[in-house]
């Protein structure tokens, strides 16, 4: 089994608002998606990703295969939910209050976006 940083999910009240300011402090920082409700941006080889309360908690996330997806959520009594570039996660409470993601990004255009990175 093997687990992969991912990112770092933000909550902000305005995703715009957020983009913008990283893209101004951070020269370089490249944004990989955005809408009304998520972006995804890639500065010095992190990827930090904004999301609005009401669809996100603030979390770390790891990134695993299909089939360790699949085996942790079960291990952990968790639903997986798919989002909507096709990656499938859940979250799990850690210490603290915090909350971390597992996710899959198999044949995901997640996947297809983040390896546009390392080009």
């Amino acid at each position: 089994m093997s687990y992969q940083f991912d990112h770092v999910a933000q909550q902000v009240p305005d995703i715009a608002e957020a983009v913008a300011w990283y893209e101004k402090t951070l020269p370089g920082a490249r944004v990989l998606y955005q809408d009304e409700t998520w972006a995804l941006l890639e500065a010095g080889g992190v990827r930090i990703a904004f999301v609005v309360k009401d669809q996100h908690p603030g979390h770390l996330a790891w990134r695993v295969d299909d089939a360790t997806l699949e085996r942790l959520a079960q291990e952990h009594g968790q639903e997986i939910k798919p989002h909507r570039d096709r990656t499938r996660s859940f979250y799990l409470e850690a210490p603290g209050g915090q909350s971390i993601e597992i996710i899959s990004v198999d044949g995901s255009e997640y996947e297809r976006l983040i390896e546009t990175v390392k080009t």
